[in-house]
């Protein structure tokens, strides 16, 4: 059973690439932006925990933003829909890349992924109500060698900031990948099949069916 096209969502996601890819099967939806003033929104801490294996650290933090995401909503006393977030990680030899903290920090990761295989783990999280699902994607890429001088202009290029494992599948780095196995769209942030499914299983929810006011596209 797809959503239906009347009824819309909230995306709690700064993300220009979650919104398109949202967009591409047919989910309406409302931005719901976390507000940087200090205590102005719930915040949620994107810090792995000692020890935490990525995969449950990937969970975690999706349903910690759906989660924020929902009381986001509440608070700013919004119509009543489903907040879906999500989350993305690149892991290498267990190693959890999360998103570069400067030009430095890039270089290093690409270098450490050049020639080398690494997992792409999304997770996506969606809340209504008091139900919370997730699902998690799990994609493998490998990149072939890159010459210094290559990670070097991508680097220059901008395009590794705010990217976890600062890189791009969707932009320059396409070129760098000789293998992607798994979800493209989980790769470039949201996981199109996984989202679906869960937006499908709050159809048929108890609670959604005992929730005519959803909000409606407009």
């Amino acid at each position: 059973m797809a959503w239906p096209p009347e009824r819309s969502i909230y995306l709690a996601s700064r993300s220009p690439r979650r919104r398109e890819l949202l967009a591409h099967i047919g989910v309406k939806f409302h931005l719901l932006l976390f507000r940087a003033r200090p205590g102005s929104d719930p915040e949620v801490s994107e810090a792995a925990l000692p020890g935490e294996p990525a995969r449950d650290y990937v969970v975690r933090v999706a349903r910690a933003k759906a989660e924020a995401g929902w009381l986001r909503m509440q608070q700013r006393r919004l119509p009543h829909a489903p907040v879906l977030a999500a989350d993305t990680t690149v892991v290498l030899d267990e190693r959890i890349l999360g998103k570069a903290a400067d030009r430095g920090e890039a270089a290093a990761m690409l270098a450490a992924l050049s020639g080398r295989r690494h997992e792409v783990l999304t997770a996506v999280a969606l809340k209504y109500g008091t139900e919370l699902d997730s699902a998690l994607s799990v994609s493998e890429v490998a990149f072939r060698a890159l010459a210094p001088q290559e990670i070097e202009a991508y680097v220059a290029s901008g395009e590794w900031d705010d990217k976890a494992g600062a890189y791009a599948i969707q932009g320059r780095a396409a070129r760098f990948a000789a293998e992607i196995r798994g979800s493209h769209s989980g790769i470039v942030g949201l996981p199109l099949y996984e989202t679906a499914q869960l937006l499908e299983r709050l159809q048929t929810s108890p609670e959604r069916r005992q929730a005519p006011e959803l909000l409606r596209a407009g």
